[in-house]
């Protein structure tokens, strides 16, 4: 029996757009390859970040764009084939990435950020979740006073544009956060209202638990076509064909897969990351906290200390490469001098779904009646995902949306 709707990707997002629309009273039907959260969504930081209401730019100075050039940063680094391979969408959103075009953009992106607090809350209750999840916020470490004081100048600013709470550490104020760290840090940014998550994956599982209890169904196959119909639409997968009158294409950085058949060339890339955890020392890491200067960050999970590094600007299937990670353990082992052995065979590796703009996109097709896009999260598929659920619900039941949704509709790409 065909099902109301069909959502493609078992992530953060997927997860939280099939919740919602199980709570409108449709019957949906969740499809990835594989179990819910453990994809994209197991490996990030596991923040929560409401202070994320400026994304993140493509570098614009001279300077910071020479220094990226020999490939040995930690918070950026790239494979040649990947940026070839990407160099539309790169050269995009280097253009949006300019002062006159970033402004225009900020307040879109503030004001879908501005809702992920809510919106988490709404699925944390209905998952009976609270346990995973840590409402402590997180901090910036700093070294050096002058990239201490731009820095400052940036919370300031989005403070003032924003509402986003932060406090200022001095150095007492990082000890009594976190013991243990190098005596080079001087002080800290604690952004104050984000909360910590100790175990993606699981959040987004206990978030697929509490779909289930809306009566929504999971399928755990290839998704191999997407076609429609008379009455809808056709789902290929490895276990069979499913149908439905709606889909959602919640398929993160493999979204385009099944819509390029269909005629679209949304200019999706992908930002990739790398994560690995450590043993906890003689002064356990209590707290998520982001090296702002060499760019990673370290996080307090259920697993030990996850290191997670900045962006590889490579192919979505490029093969790996572990130098970045190695780069940021080997600064890390200077941050926290109590940090243990490696606890993982080899580093997990993931891919963020990005867009040249920096927004997502959540909406309809514009070709295609009944086909549904909850794409190009970037770095805040975490954060945004039951956002997204929430306004695409409202889309897709012709309601009021909590937010204006223009700024992210696919009519933004021609």
């Amino acid at each position: 029996m065909a099902k109301d709707t069909i959502v493609l990707g078992a992530g953060m997002v997927g997860v939280s757009v099939a919740y919602h629309l199980a709570r409108r009273g449709r019957s949906v039907l969740l499809i990835d390859r594989r179990e819910p959260g453990d994809e994209t969504s197991l490996g990030n930081a596991g923040l929560i970040q409401r202070e994320a209401v400026e994304p993140y730019q493509f570098p614009q100075d001279f300077g910071t764009l020479m220094s990226v050039l020999p490939n040995n940063r930690i918070d950026i680094r790239y494979q040649i084939s990947g940026m070839v391979k990407a160099a539309g969408p790169l050269f995009q959103y280097w253009r949006n990435s300019w002062p006159s075009h970033y402004s225009d953009i900020v307040p879109d992106y503030a004001a879908i950020i501005g809702l992920c607090l809510q919106e988490h809350e709404t699925m944390i209750e209905a998952a009976k979740a609270q346990s995973l999840v840590h409402k402590q916020g997180w901090f910036e470490i700093f070294r050096r006073d002058d990239s201490f004081r731009e820095r400052l100048k940036d919370a300031r600013r989005v403070h003032e544009n924003h509402g986003v709470n932060y406090e200022v550490l001095d150095r007492s104020g990082v000890d009594a956060l976190q013991p243990g760290l190098s005596r080079e840090v001087i002080g800290g940014l604690r952004w104050t209202d984000s909360w910590c998550v100790e175990s993606p994956g699981d959040l987004v599982k206990a978030y697929a638990d509490a779909y289930r209890s809306e009566g929504g169904e999971t399928m755990t196959a290839y998704i191999e076509s997407l076609e429609p119909t008379e009455t809808g639409w056709r789902v290929g997968t490895s276990r069979g064909d499913m149908e439905a009158k709606e889909v959602v294409n919640a398929l993160g950085p493999w979204a385009m897969i099944p819509l390029k058949p269909l005629g679209y060339r949304f200019p999706l890339f992908a930002k990739r990351g790398y994560n690995m955890h450590y043993a906890q020392g003689e002064h356990p890491l209590k707290h998520w906290i982001r090296d702002t200067e060499q760019g990673y960050f370290m996080a307090a999970m259920r697993e030990g200390i996850r290191i997670t590094t900045g962006a590889e600007l490579a192919g979505r299937d490029s093969p790996p490469n572990p130098a970045q990670l190695d780069a940021a353990e080997k600064v890390a082992r200077k941050l926290v001098p109590s940090m243990g052995a490696r606890l993982n065979d080899t580093p997990w590796e993931g891919a963020r779904p990005c867009l040249p703009d920096m927004k997502p996109l959540i909406g309809p097709a514009p070709k295609h009646k009944g086909l549904w896009l909850a794409l190009g999260h970037g770095h805040q598929g975490f954060t945004l995902g039951p956002v997204t659920g929430r306004l695409l619900g409202e889309m897709m039941d012709n309601e009021p949306t909590a937010i204006d949704m223009k700024p992210f509709g696919a009519e933004r790409f021609g």
